[in-house]
């Protein structure tokens, strides 16, 4: 990685479907659009929510409150089976398509760790590979019945040619503290993989772009129902051709201005041209953690320990 910015380049959002009932499928289709995006000039790809492992839209995993269906138990281990470990040869096919073409690519994933699922977003910078995660925090509605939650040790920003790059999940952004806490980062690159397609997502993305005065660059998929198993239970219906998540990815310049998207038709690729001195531009009069802070009257302490829930003593110094 290098901090020496590129002045301006081009950047891509990819909407597209993931492949749910095989992450491996998933993983190399993601490769593939990660080498089109570079054909197409692009240095910086962002995939959407949950991309590897699949976003399960309108599965209750059999759970009325007080209850666990055998069905729904069933359904959370063919879950499981689709998340990844970060050793597997998902992260391997991402990473052998950015070294091969250099871009960077932010990407959604259901991270697999012993018998919790976290909805994770990956960094792979070109050559060099995964270098990093966030794991999303606070899990919306029924989400928190099938993903842990993170902790603070992982809400990186990486500082690198194309800018200060990080990712902010879903319904993360509503959460007014973590963004002031990625704004305190430097972020420029603000990726928000996303799940929402509702109308009001975008203005939810332009008003973070002129608070941050970032690049906001949101990514959700194209996903009908037939890309489920016939048997897969769905509040939405099962006709193959419902559409469970109909897009609306975009890119927002520093001023809150859209420079791609909304789209609504289907898997596509949107890109718009990154000048990263509009950043500067925009922090002239509007700086969240900087010159329009008042930390005389507010503050924000963030906790990024990493939170374990065993440790052992082994090596560590014996207390007499």
């Amino acid at each position: 990685m290098t901090s020496r910015h590129i002045r301006s380049y081009k950047a891509a959002v990819i909407q597209a479907a993931s492949n749910p009932n095989d992450t491996l499928a998933a993983a190399r289709k993601a490769a593939d659009l990660i080498g089109q995006a570079a054909q197409a000039g692009a240095r910086l790809a962002v995939f959407p929510e949950a991309f590897l492992g699949g976003y399960p839209k309108g599965n209750s995993f059999g759970a009325p409150v007080g209850q666990r269906k055998p069905q729904g138990r069933e359904a959370f281990r063919t879950y499981w089976e689709q998340a990844i470990d970060l050793d597997g040869p998902e992260v391997e096919a991402i990473a052998a398509a950015t070294a091969s073409t250099g871009i960077f690519a932010v990407i959604g994933c259901i991270e697999r760790e012993q018998g919790t699922l976290y909805c994770t977003v990956l960094f792979f910078d070109g050559a060099n590979g995964l270098i990093g995660k966030h794991r999303k925090l606070m899990p919306t509605a029924g989400e928190r019945l099938i993903w842990g939650f993170g902790d603070g040790s992982t809400m990186p920003v990486f500082k690198t040619s194309l800018g200060t790059i990080g990712a902010v999940i879903c319904w993360e952004n509503y959460m007014p503290m973590l963004r002031m806490h990625m704004y305190s980062q430097g972020i420029s690159i603000y990726c928000a993989p996303t799940a929402d397609d509702r109308d009001t997502w975008l203005p939810t993305m332009q008003h973070i772009a002129l608070e941050g005065r970032c690049f906001v660059l949101t990514a959700c998929q194209y996903l009908k129902r037939g890309a489920f198993p016939d048997d897969y239970e769905c509040s939405l219906g099962n006709d193959p051709e419902t559409v469970l998540m109909r897009g609306g990815s975009a890119i927002v310049n520093p001023l809150g201005n859209v420079l791609a998207g909304p789209d609504f038709d289907g898997e596509t690729i949107l890109y718009a041209d990154i000048d990263l001195d509009e950043v500067a531009r925009g922090k002239f009069d509007f700086d969240a953690t900087g010159h329009y802070a008042r930390p005389d009257v507010f503050q924000l302490v963030v906790d990024d320990r990493p939170k374990a829930a065993v440790s052992t003593l082994a090596g560590a110094p014996a207390r007499i």
